[in-house]
Order: C-alpha cells, then structure tokens, then sequence
C-alpha cells in the first residue's frame, strides 16, 4: 500500500518525537511533600464544602498504601480526611510530621489464663466506684493516642508512618446530645463540637444508653451480635471491636463494664497476652484477638496489679498492606476519666472552666 504523505505528516509524529527524547523521570515525592499536598487538597475542599459534624469516635487507622506520585493528591484527600476526621484541623497550624511506627516482640497469646484473667478484670471493675453524671455534668475522658497514617511510601516499602503521641481530650453529655473533642495538631485550635441529634447505639453509645444494656455476659453478647451482623471482617472481629470502643472514650456504670469483660471472654479467638505496653508506656497484661483480615491484634491493656483499664494497642502480627510483623499501628492510654460540670472543664476546674 502507498501512502499519500500529508501535509501534517511531514512534522514529526508523536512516536517519532518519543523515539528521540530522553526517557521522562520516575519522581518520588517524599512523605514531607505528600503531606503538603494532603493539607492543601483538603483545605481546598473544605473552602467549598461545609464540613458534616465530627465523628464521636477516632478512625481506627489510615491506610496509604503505595500511593503513585501522579495519584497522590486524591489518595491524599481519603487518608488526610479519615485521620483528622471531618472537623478538619486549624489551617493555621501544621499537623505534627508523622514517624516511623515503633516494632515490638510480637508476645504470645493464650487461652490457659483466659477465665482466671477476666474473672480478676471483672471483679475489678464491680467494685471501681464510678461517678454517676447528672443532668447538666459532661463526661471528661483524657487519653494519649497514636494511630496510623501510612503503611508505606513509593520511596519506601518498609517503614509505616504514625502520628506522634500527642494528648486527645472528649467531653460528652450523658444523653450524648452535646460534647466537645480538642486534639491539637488534628483539630482545630481550641477544638470542635460533638453535638448530635443522632440516636444513640452500640455503635455510638452515650452514658444514657449504657445504662439500658444487659449486664447478663450471655444476652449483651447476643445483643451486640445481633446489632453487629454484616459489620466488619467477621462477626467475631466486630463483636471484639464493639467491646473495645466501648472501654475508651466512654463511661459505663460498674455492673455493665463487668458483663462487657464476660462477655467478650466468649467470643472465639480470644486471648491473654501477658506483657503489653499502653501509649504511656505502663505495662500492663492484655485481652487480645487477632483481625484475620488485616493481620493486626487489638490488645486491651490492664494494670498487672489492680486489673484497671489501661489502654490499647494494635499490634501488626500477619504480613499484611505492607505492614511487617511486630509493628505498633496504634497505641491508646487513657490519662484522667472523670465527671465534670461543663464542657470544655477539666478536673480540678470546676466552676473556671478550662
């Protein structure tokens, strides 16, 4: 066949034009810059979009897995909305640099202690003297956290990255209708409100619907199956996790944090890690169950001696989205549980306010 040369085909054409130009480069943007651009996605999101009211409870983790560099922008906007939730953080102020999540010994679990253990955490917990909130009072939870941000970098396939220990403060009504979040660095300066006319529920209790639960072990666990089919990775794993959110940033009246304890020493998978650490760095002996799914065990961490709630601990123990084993993916310690007379009070303010 003979081709008629047009007058357009007498320049170069595009794979010509290739052919003769040096290769593109393969750019990495380092975390720093990737950061940078996260903050300004969503600042520019935000100046066009009102933000909805903050979740009650932080996002267990972030995930940023591998991120090409020409798609880091819009995986910025997922993992930078997920980690500071949907308040937002001051524009302001920078986000503290993440780090590099620490690795520990992965501890083994088992279940030859499991009864003994919980009978001991139950039975302490039946006789903690818990202040009942009144009409008017908040419930002021004071905690340490870390969670995670990225699992891995383009440039890096190894390391995971986590937010620095920084301190998170929650002010919540008994009804659940009104609260107060301040977590400088991811919220904005002097904090941001929890107001909800959203119904409570197991998967955002307030103190007033704690209060309507089983302290049966048996029938709240049927409860929290039941209210939790078709959540999570499995039933197991969300029953689990129902629990845990339950034990943080919450009060609960003696008798249910009991039946809590009882109950989750039912849910298969189930284990005693006897040494664990909080984010503050007490050590401590764990309830544990391991997510099938995404490889982490969650620990719930409690003093060796008293058998008080501590903190928790997620604790990478399958290779999994990057993450090696031993590595720390979230760290939790609750600092200071109390009941105050008005948001935005810490103890031994009262009638200041703070």
């Amino acid at each position: 066949m003979i081709r008629k040369k047009s007058r357009r085909e007498e320049s170069l054409d595009y794979a010509e034009l290739a052919r003769l130009l040096p290769a593109p480069g393969d750019p990495h943007l380092s975390l720093d810059r990737h950061l940078l651009l996260e903050e300004h996605l969503m600042n520019e999101i935000q100046s066009t979009a009102p933000a909805p009211a903050p979740s009650r409870r932080p996002a267990r983790r972030v995930l940023l897995i591998g991120v090409p560099v020409t798609a880091a922008a819009l995986a910025g906007a997922f993992a930078f909305t997920a980690l500071t939730g949907s308040g937002g953080i001051d524009p302001a102020a920078a986000t503290p640099p993440p780090v590099e999540a620490p690795v520990v010994r992965i501890e083994p679990g088992s279940t030859a202690q499991l009864a003994s253990t919980v009978e001991h955490i139950a039975a302490a917990a039946s006789a903690s003297k818990t202040p009942e909130p009144g009409p008017g009072q908040y419930i002021y939870i004071k905690s340490e956290v870390s969670y995670l941000v990225v699992s891995h970098t383009d440039a890096d396939e190894s390391t995971a990255w986590v937010q620095p220990l920084h301190i998170r403060e929650v002010w919540n009504s008994p009804d659940g209708k009104q609260g107060w979040l301040d977590e400088p660095g991811y919220k904005p300066k002097g904090g941001v409100t929890l107001d909800s006319d959203v119904e409570s529920s197991l998967g955002g209790p307030s103190y007033d619907y704690l209060k309507t639960l089983p302290t049966d072990p048996d029938a709240l666990l049927k409860k929290i199956y039941k209210e939790t089919k078709g959540q999570g990775n499995s039933p197991d794993q969300e029953a689990f996790a129902t629990v845990g959110g339950l034990l943080g940033e919450q009060l609960a009246p003696a008798k249910l944090n009991a039946a809590l304890y009882r109950a989750a020493a039912k849910i298969p998978g189930v284990v005693v890690v006897d040494h664990a650490k909080d984010a503050a760095g007490r050590e401590g002996i764990a309830l544990a169950h391991v997510d099938q799914k995404s490889g982490d065990r969650t620990e719930w961490i409690f003093d060796p001696k008293t058998y008080a709630y501590l903190g928790s601990r997620a604790v990478q123990v399958k290779q999994a989205y990057g993450i090696k084993p031993g590595t720390v993916i979230e760290s939790t310690a609750v600092l200071e549980r109390a009941v105050v007379d008005a948001q935005k009070q810490r103890p031994g303010a009262q009638g200041t306010g703070a």
